[in-house]
This record gives structure tokens, C-alpha cells and sequence, in this order.
């Protein structure tokens, strides 16, 4: 049995470990049940559920999950529409997110997929600086997609900016 500091108590029978910790005003917890004998510890339970639910948000706190923006165009896109598209995409990669772009393919359009991979490679160019392809140029059904992520080298660059960015404003 160990008490509420971790300090060792010694073997003692159930019966006197629960009579211990009702008089210290602590719970009893079974700690390694499968030990020979069990090992028990006195603990403030309601304390140690506290801890327990403050850690694991302190936990969800530092995950991120990396979502999948799309965006989507025409074939018939015009060069100042793409420029347009380009800067939200921009925003979605510095932001750790990736990028589906989806050109969409209409009646005749079908024949040519061609000029899908044309302007998907188009839209990559002006984003080749900060992404790189993770997925080629794909057709389902009417759209051709292509999948990007920030790279390695433009996610260090932002993360040391981030950092600077902190350390002024600390200022």
C-alpha cells in the first residue's frame, strides 16, 4: 500500500487499507492488480479525475488536424480567376492545410482531359515557390484533381516566422 505522497506503508490487509483511508478522508485505488500482493494507493479521486480531464485537453489542445480545402474551376478559367484562387489556396497551405484543386469538366469538355491537366498544372506554377504535389492529376467521373502540400522547406521558413512573430509580440 502506498499513502496520498507515494511513500510505501507496507502489506496491510484490505479491511484495515479502506479504514486508513476513510480516516485520512482519502479513496482506496487499486494501482497494479495483477502484483503479488496488489498494490493500492489512498487518493483523492474527484482530484485525479480533475487531472486526468486536464491533461487530455491539454493534449487535444496541441493536435491539429490537417484538413483538405478544396478548390474548385472551369477549364474556361481566366488568368486573374486563377491569381484569385491561387492567394486562398496560399492561405490554406501557410494556415498547415491541404489543397485539392478540381478542374470540372462540362459536356463536351469530356473528350479533352488533356486540358484538365493543363490547367491544373497552370494553377500549381504560381504555388510551386511553397507547395509541392502529393497527389498526381486523378478523373472521377467529371473532375480531374490534383492534391498539394506545403513543403518542407516553406513549412520550416513559416514556423521560424511564427516564432519571431511570438517573441515580438512578447515584446
Amino acid at each position: 500500500m502506498l499513502d496520498a505522497d507515494s511513500k510505501q506503508i507496507g502489506v496491510v490487509p484490505i479491511s484495515e487499507a479502506l479504514n486508513i483511508a476513510r480516516d485520512q478522508g482519502y479513496d482506496l485505488a487499486e494501482i497494479s492488480p495483477d502484483a503479488d500482493p496488489p498494490v493500492c494507493k489512498l487518493l483523492d479521486w474527484g482530484k485525479y479525475l480533475y487531472e486526468q480531464d486536464k491533461q487530455a485537453a491539454k493534449n487535444r489542445k496541441k493536435q491539429r488536424t490537417i484538413e483538405v480545402k478544396q478548390v474548385r474551376m472551369g477549364l474556361k478559367i481566366g488568368q486573374h480567376d486563377i491569381e484569385v484562387k491561387q492567394r486562398a489556396a496560399r492561405k490554406f497551405l501557410e494556415a498547415g492545410d491541404k489543397v485539392k484543386l478540381t478542374a470540372r469538366f462540362k459536356g463536351r469538355e469530356m473528350a479533352r482531359p488533356d486540358l484538365g491537366q493543363v490547367v491544373l498544372m497552370k494553377f500549381f506554377e504560381g504555388l510551386a515557390d511553397i507547395a509541392i504535389i502529393e497527389q498526381a492529376p486523378s478523373m472521377t467521373g467529371r473532375d480531374m484533381s490534383l492534391v498539394i502540400n506545403l513543403s518542407k522547406q516553406a513549412s520550416a521558413l513559416s514556423k521560424q516566422s511564427d516564432l519571431k512573430d511570438k517573441e515580438n509580440a512578447q515584446d
